[in-house]
């Protein structure tokens, strides 16, 4: 007999049961995307991939060999592969859009397109509205971009504005699947939608206004007066509406990858040179994300799988904490299974199954709070890092591309991410999930 509660969940649930120092791999990996481009950027450019490759293969061949669960690799790959397809695929398409945008943008204007960024997110999802908006938002600020304006745009577009609907983020998405209510995310999650992207906002409009007085008014003004909006390659929203129709075809397998492949070619064979050229279109961002996230995908198997296992030790027993353990914890790891984890033992409190819809059904009558906890938090934890959330990394790479000064992974959080988004998210904590609170 199985005394040990742990053991016996992985029993239960097939999921195997690593060895905490297992998650090493995925430590390094972080560390390595952290301090490589410090340390030595040259090396890291030209072996970064060997790492992330090396690193996931540790991974890889222990949980072929030494527990024997080649089937859960099997089904990691699958996922990555869904990802990168999505993430390749929405890169590709964005790439043949282009928008001239008009003239220099003021501090008014570009918390307006901020805003108009983060309500799109929720209709084609953060990385669409990240591919889309992250071109002609380094257009608009051309003569005066500073990484903040990168930072901001991570912060609002690629990840706290979609989570109005279950299109907007992956974990709002798999809990739609699972059977939460389509508008149920819009009904509970508009108030701190809310707080936190006006506030955002705000704090954007602080910092963009000083560095707009300090611009060459004068040479800003003569260079810009010719230009006028107009977009080029409106074809390409036919095959970004492919690709979000793909999204949602979960049968036959291999049909919804097939599908997003098929638009991105098409895109591609499609879309007049000059738009390409116009939008600096090349393949080295996404090819840069896609080796990277190999080992991410893989190293993070452990600690997901160790999560899942032993989350009830961790004494989840409010929706503050389940608030916080799931945001602190999507910010490093994938927050689409972080989030199914996190349900999965917020349930299990309540002696429900994840798998049973109408357990589910049952646990968003009687325990909303708790589900609201997990859903900020996978959603708006996934700006604290550039790996939080699939975009993050792919604006970072555009940028970068595009010679913009971009923060490193450590400035990144230490300088803007930790003073900034860690102060509104407990806000956001305070309103909604204390004993005094106001929602």
């Amino acid at each position: 007999m199985c005394a040990d509660p742990a053991r016996l969940l992985a029993v239960v649930s097939g999921t195997p049961d690593p060895h905490p120092g297992m998650i090493a791999p995925f430590a390094l990996l972080l560390a390595a995307i952290a301090l490589g481009p410090f340390l030595n950027r040259h090396w890291w450019e030209q072996h970064f991939h060997h790492v992330a490759v090396g690193l996931g293969l540790v991974t890889t061949l222990y949980y072929v060999l030494a527990l024997d669960a080649s089937a859960r690799m099997l089904h990691v790959g699958h996922e990555y592969l869904s990802f990168i397809g999505l993430i390749g695929a929405l890169y590709v398409v964005a790439g043949g859009i282009h928008i001239r945008v008009k003239g220099e943008a003021t501090p008014e204007i570009n918390c307006v397109f901020l805003l108009i960024g983060a309500v799109l997110a929720n209709f084609i999802g953060t990385t669409g509205a990240s591919m889309l908006l992250i071109r002609p938002w380094i257009r608009m600020n051309k003569y005066r971009i500073t990484a903040f304006h990168i930072v901001f745009f991570i912060f609002i577009v690629s990840n706290v504005g979609g989570c109005l609907t279950p299109i907007g983020d992956p974990p709002l998405f798999l809990g739609f699947l699972r059977g939460v209510p389509f508008w149920w995310t819009l009904e509970q999650c508009w108030p701190a939608w809310c707080v936190v992207v006006f506030g955002l906002i705000a704090i954007f409009y602080a910092f963009d206004s000083r560095n707009f007085q300090r611009a060459p008014k004068p040479i800003r003004d003569k260079e810009t007066a010719h230009e006028s909006w107009k977009v080029d390659g409106l074809h390409n929203l036919a095959f970004l509406g492919l690709i979000l129709a793909a999204v949602f075809l979960r049968h036959p397998p291999g049909l919804s990858e097939a599908l997003m492949v098929a638009a991105a070619v098409g895109s591609y064979f499609t879309t007049p040179r000059s738009v390409h050229e116009a939008n600096d279109f090349t393949f080295a961002p996404v090819k840069e994300v896609a080796w990277l996230f190999v080992g991410i995908f893989a190293t993070m198997v452990p600690a997901l799988d160790y999560l899942e296992l032993h989350a009830g030790a961790l004494g989840l027993n409010s929706a503050m904490k389940f608030y916080w353990f799931t945001g602190a914890l999507s910010g490093v790891l994938d927050n689409a299974p972080t989030y199914l984890t996190f349900l999965a033992a917020a349930m299990g409190r309540q002696n429900l199954s994840l798998s049973q819809p109408a357990d589910l059904t049952t646990f968003v009558a009687q325990h909303p709070h708790e589900l609201l906890a997990i859903s900020l938090g996978a959603v708006f934890f996934g700006a604290v890092t550039y790996i939080g959330n699939g975009p993050n990394f792919m604006v970072k790479s555009i940028a970068d591309a595009a010679k913009v000064k971009t923060p490193s992974f450590g400035e990144y959080c230490i300088r803007y991410a930790l003073p900034i988004l860690v102060p509104l998210f407990a806000l956001v904590g305070w309103l909604f999930f204390s004993p005094w609170r106001v929602f």
